[in-house]
């Protein structure tokens, strides 16, 4: 999203931005696992480790709410990848859209003497209240994308207002003032919910007429939601543009459009990136024009980077945000871009090697 988990992210990712948001299947222990990410290598650490870091291995875990797609594998060995750069010994747990599951893990990471807890995407009227068990514990809680009312607690996220509105900026050119349009989205995560709030905007000011608004998110997001667009395409074939702001909505717009034989009469505009979604992008005949995001992989790093300037006593903030970067199918032909390495070697902001950072901190690059 922005998975967003998310992700949904990702939606996210309550979030699941990204959800990123639902798994392909459902996970039921949790794993140490201190390998990674084998594609990422980490810069040298110049400085002297602080507390808890000089001495031997700190345990932190993440509990994560996953999705389809693999933005949320990305986003994971980008973490796996920078907790074994910071000597981290890292469990993950993940519920895999089974709300009950990410509250029981919530509780089973509180309970395994983790020094912080990552919250990767989840519902927060489900997590809230271990989140603040975990808090009065005097655990560390670094969330991403999830909406949380605890003091203490470090939130990080996609910067989802700037992703939508980069690429509904390009969706602005594309379309014109006055078009029909429709709509893909699920109310209820925060990435999505932020992206959300945009779309409005953005069709109040172009004079959009959304023709319908469909969406729901499943463990086979993308697949599940092809007859919901389907079903509105046939009632309103002569929308211009969709807007589905996370990738897995995105995938099943395309697919629907394609089977619906509108992809030259239809666009489609999306929101996250990821190997697979590049790959659809660029495919013959793709409608997805547009896309914003940020590096799935490099988050993950990120969010793992934001916990241990928490645990040193290092941060001095209370939010961290990612920024995005619009990417168009344009651009991606016209670089010959096919995965991934080539996006970030063409984009190299999207490394975000600046962000929660030290001198003692060994940075994964990706």
């Amino acid at each position: 999203m922005s998975r967003t988990r998310l992700p949904l992210a990702a939606l996210s990712l309550a979030s699941v931005s990204a959800l990123f948001l639902a798994g392909c299947s459902q996970s039921t222990n949790a794993s140490t696992d201190t390998a990674g990410d084998t594609a990422a290598s980490a810069s040298a650490a110049t400085g002297t480790k602080p507390a808890p870091f000089g001495k031997g291995a700190v345990k932190v875990a993440l509990v994560r709410q996953s999705g389809a797609g693999d933005y949320f594998e990305q986003w994971g060995n980008g973490a796996k990848a920078q907790a074994k750069a910071l000597g981290i010994d890292l469990t993950v747990y993940d519920a895999q859209a089974d709300n009950a599951k990410q509250a029981t893990d919530l509780s089973s990471a509180i309970n395994s003497g983790a020094q912080a807890i990552i919250v990767d995407h989840g519902f927060p009227s489900t997590i809230q209240p271990e989140i603040d068990k975990a808090v009065k514990k005097g655990i560390k809680v670094v969330v991403y994308d999830v909406e949380t009312t605890t003091k203490g607690v470090i939130s990080t996220k996609q910067d989802d207002a700037s992703m939508a509105q980069a690429v509904l900026d390009v969706m602005g050119k594309e379309l014109g003032k006055d078009a029909k349009v429709g709509y893909v989205n699920v109310a209820g995560y925060a990435a999505l919910d932020k992206r959300d709030s945009v779309w409005k905007s953005t069709v109040d000011a172009n004079g959009w007429k959304q023709a319908f608004k469909v969406g729901k998110v499943t463990d086979s997001t993308a697949t599940d939601n092809v007859p919901l667009v389907s079903a509105a395409l046939t009632q309103h074939s002569d929308v211009t543009g969709i807007f589905a702001p996370y990738d897995e909505l995105a995938k099943g717009t395309v697919l629907a459009v394609q089977n619906k034989k509108l992809q030259d009469k239809v666009k489609v505009f999306g929101a996250d990136v990821s190997n697979a979604d590049i790959q659809n992008m660029t495919a013959a005949d793709s409608p997805w024009v547009a896309t914003a995001g940020t590096d799935p992989s490099a988050v993950g790093a990120a969010v793992v980077r934001t916990t241990a300037l928490e645990l040193a006593g290092q941060l001095n903030k209370t939010s961290v945000e990612f920024p995005a970067v619009a990417i168009t199918q344009d651009f991606l032909k016209s670089k010959n871009i096919q995965n991934m390495d080539q996006l970030r070697a063409a984009l190299p902001a999207l490394n975000l090697s600046q962000v929660s950072t030290a001198d003692w901190i060994a940075n994964v690059a990706h």
